[in-house]
């Protein structure tokens, strides 16, 4: 239910704190970057104002659109910036919001109980960092409007209309000054929309591109219990509601949504006023703390959990699990710049009280899902336990030492890790190529036989179990699981190198599945590249040419011509000798390699538990909605 309009937020709730330069001058503080995360941040803090208004139960809907000159428009129906003169700045608040840094209703005022963004900088910072920038009010029945130009007002507020509702729009076009990259991406939007749209219940955002006349609705009335459902579309859930808590406590609000599959990881994601806090927190660790001690002590008094017997552990209780955590804190403490840390003492313990309250009412009054949720944790605790034996097996075994190497690695002269590079190669044909021609003092060769091990499928001890993933582990020197030490990592660059067809591109889902599962920090760090091999050799004459698609192959033959033309199309890297496979895949100065990042964490979880995991139904849907856009198919 939305308040009413004239509720309290007015211009004395507008507080100026300081001035705008620095932000032009050291953008990246601001917003991170001013490569394409940085620009993609301005359209984020512009709806994180319209998400505020939402918290406040004030706006329900939020629209945004890409338009065709890098230009984008965000429109909420909110109560609308005041637009009345400010008492220390003389100018309307509004200018005031969108000139003065630290100037906005979000430092203590009776304006926002709670809010995200950059606690009043956001609006500021993005009209510091737009070529130009038009600020829309709608407002005690008139609609205002005023324009700005790298931070700058250009024209005063105006009355240019009459309206019966309230709200604002912003339209915005980045500074190519301050911008390596001006082209938006809508589907990387388009993913902070749908999450936002989760945590935000009932609100309707909707995402328009008039560049590809695209239009997509997003409002989740069942707010996270809804994300929970998304996140484990493509798994097989062992209870068919979501446990669901929602209790407020000394003005937190604490909202939980849980739901256990079969599968064999743990899938958990925590925010704070709506910001994803990828590095955990207080909130965190209370909801971890508590949910350990309830389930413990369930299991003891109903003896599903047997006398003399250890307790379970968090991770054995976590496996299978797939929960959100939205907490609503009026003044969170963020450790580092990039908010990815809650550091409020306070919140751990109201999110234990919570939770071991009505999570412990919710097992008592549902005795076959606790009684299932205890019984895959015990199966979990004996497998975790013949995982440390299997650990302390390879420990004895120097196989996660770097003392002793595999055999089969044919490694580099150079120790210094930021220099090196190893490449992981599918078979020893391939990879006796590779090692003919590599450069030896910094590129090392590691070739895999055959497909590892499905890891979306197995618990950790028979992973461990594995002869390819042990190589690997030891290889790469990190450790794995409760061992691994991203220190350690021998080598800066791991490229996965595989051949250009269908079990290349299987191998290489693979090991992305094990890296992105046990050795996230490495796709994180920027340590993870996908070689780049060329599909066709085209031979006219002495001229000789390597071709990486079939588009650029159409391209040069119109260049070129047919006639007395050779085309080769290789379909393994071993049919490459060893200066060709240097020439064209490992030389630094000539090769293209992809670097594998991780921009959102929600998408790559459901994308490999589809790709990888047991149900088969999900991942048929996808090939048939997919098969067009498939750009080069080996069959």
């Amino acid at each position: 239910m939305l308040k009413e309009n004239n509720a309290k937020y007015g211009v004395e709730e507008i507080q100026v704190l300081e001035g705008l330069e620095a932000v032009r001058r050291r953008p990246g503080m601001y917003i991170g970057s001013t490569g394409i995360r940085g620009l993609h941040h301005l359209v984020y803090e512009v709806v994180d104002n319209s998400i505020d208004e939402a918290m406040a139960g004030f706006c329900s809907l939020i629209e945004v659109t890409l338009h065709q000159n890098n230009k984008v428009t965000v429109i909420d129906n909110g109560r609308g910036i005041p637009v009345e003169i400010h008492p220390k700045t003389g100018l309307p608040a509004v200018e005031t919001v969108l000139t003065m840094l630290h100037a906005g209703g979000k430092f203590g005022g009776a304006g926002y109980k709670v809010s995200g963004g950059l606690h009043g900088v956001g609006l500021s910072v993005v009209n510091a960092l737009s070529l130009y920038l038009t600020c829309e009010v709608k407002r005690n029945g008139f609609i205002y409007q005023q324009s700005f130009s790298r931070g700058k007002a250009k024209t005063p507020l105006e009355v240019i209309g009459e309206s019966k509702t309230c709200g604002t729009k912003i339209t915005f076009q980045p500074d190519p000054e301050i911008f390596e990259e001006l082209v938006f991406k809508q589907e990387e939007i388009n993913q902070r929309l749908r999450e936002l749209s989760f945590l935000n219940q009932g609100v309707k955002i909707v995402l328009r591109d008039e560049r590809t006349r695209q239009e997509i609705v997003y409002q989740h009335n069942g707010g996270i219990q809804d994300f929970v459902y998304y996140l484990n579309k493509n798994k097989t859930v062992i209870h068919e509601k979501p446990i669901y808590i929602n209790k407020k406590k000394d003005d937190v609000q604490v909202e939980v949504a849980l739901q256990y599959t079969d599968s064999y990881l743990e899938s958990l994601f925590s925010y704070v006023n709506n910001i994803h806090t990828i590095d955990g927190g207080t909130h965190e660790i209370g909801f971890k703390t508590a949910l350990t001690r309830v389930i413990n002590d369930y299991g003891r008094k109903q003896n599903l959990i047997k006398n003399g017997t250890v307790n379970l552990t968090g991770e054995d209780i976590r496996e299978g699990l797939t929960g959100v955590i939205s907490v609503k804190v009026p003044e969170p403490q963020f450790e580092g710049q990039t908010k990815t840390r809650l550091g409020n003492s306070e919140v751990r313990g109201i999110v234990d009280s919570v939770l071991s309250e009505e999570l412990n009412t919710f097992l008592i009054e549902s005795p076959p899902v606790a009684r299932r949720i205890i019984e895959k944790a015990v199966t979990a605790a004996r497998a975790r336990e013949a995982a440390r034996k299997a650990r302390e097996l390879t420990r004895r075994k120097n196989f996660l030492e770097n003392s002793t190497l595999p055999g089969k690695l044919a490694d580099c002269s150079e120790r210094n890790p930021a220099e090196t590079e190893i490449y992981l190669v599918e078979g020893d044909s391939a990879g006796g190529s590779a090692k003919q021609g590599r450069d030896r003092r910094f590129q090392a060769i590691l070739p895999l036989r055959g497909k590892i091990l499905n890891v979306e499928k197995s618990r950790l001890d028979k992973i461990l179990a594995n002869e390819e993933i042990k190589t690997l582990i030891t290889a790469l020197g990190t450790g794995i699981s409760e061992d691994f030490d991203i220190n350690r990592l021998r080598y800066h660059r791991v490229v996965l190198m595989s051949d250009a067809d269908i079990d290349g591109a299987h191998i290489r889902t693979l090991l992305l599945t094990f890296f992105y599962r046990y050795m996230r920090p490495l796709i994180e760090a920027g340590y993870v590249y996908i070689a780049q091999p060329p599909l066709f050799q085209v031979i006219k004459g002495k001229n000789n040419h390597y071709i990486y698609n079939d588009q650029e192959l159409e391209n040069l033959l119109k260049k070129v011509g047919r006639d007395k033309i050779v085309i080769k199309r290789y379909k393994g890297l071993g049919e490459m000798n060893p200066e060709q496979l240097w020439d064209t895949t490992m030389n630094p100065e000539k090769r293209t390699m992809l670097k594998v990042s991780l921009n959102d964490a929600i998408e790559a979880d459901a994308i490999f538990s589809m790709l990888m995991g047991e149900r088969v139904e999900p991942r048929r849907e996808f090939i048939q909605e997919n098969a067009r856009a498939v750009r080069n198919l080996d069959v």
